[in-house]
């Protein structure tokens, strides 16, 4: 009995202290407002826009670039950029930083018009006779992923900055993607295809 009880507290602090506080995450912010905006609104094109991204989400890629950090590159997301950004955070801060930009609204993006042939044509029925899957299976019909699955809401993104991620998972240069799903997709697109769902996704909302 004093054994469960013991487990029952061990499980109760670990819950407490990987609980993210969106407050503490704020104060915590200020060296990622650089490159990701105030509140998690990226101006920067190849930077990704945060605010409202889902927390377990944020919080796996920071877990993830500090894997990547500690190992070379072995496992993890591997980003010199990130590295250095996440190597003096612990857990909590972590944490506390994905709470607070998933507490952020995202500002709505937009669709060029020369990128809703292709574009849409993807995201919603993806290509059958190629094997490649509507990425509204896993992202949704407006781009807002699922909190639970870990897939990540990708409506108003940059679309250089999802161009980039969908060219490092074609080339096997990102590889954190759940059964690789990602890069089984992103095998299949053209350099044509990769850039029509880039710029659509930004309009979804």
């Amino acid at each position: 009995m004093k054994r469960l009880a013991l487990l029952l507290t061990l499980f109760a602090s670990f819950t407490a202290f990987a609980q993210g506080d969106a407050e503490a995450g704020k104060a915590k912010s200020a060296t990622c407002a650089a490159c990701h905006g105030a509140d998690g609104n990226s101006v920067i094109p190849a930077n990704p826009t945060l605010a409202g991204q889902h927390e377990k989400y944020l919080l796996k890629q920071l877990k993830e670039f500090k894997l990547g950090m500690t190992t070379g590159g072995a496992q993890g997301r591997n980003n010199a950029v990130m590295a250095g950004m996440v190597a003096a955070l612990s857990e909590q801060d972590m944490a506390d930083l994905a709470a607070y930009y998933a507490s952020q609204t995202a500002k709505p993006g937009t669709t060029p018009e020369s990128s809703i042939e292709i574009g849409e044509e993807l995201y919603l029925a993806g290509d059958q006779e190629r094997g490649i899957a509507a990425c509204i299976a896993c992202h949704g019909p407006r781009g807002n992923g699922t909190a639970l699955s870990g897939f990540p809401k990708i409506s108003g993104q940059h679309a250089d900055y999802v161009k980039a991620q969908l060219m490092a998972f074609r080339d096997g240069q990102r590889n954190n993607d759940l059964n690789g799903m990602m890069r089984i997709v992103a095998q299949k697109l053209s350099d044509k295809e990769i850039e029509a769902i880039s710029n659509y996704v930004g309009g979804l909302h």
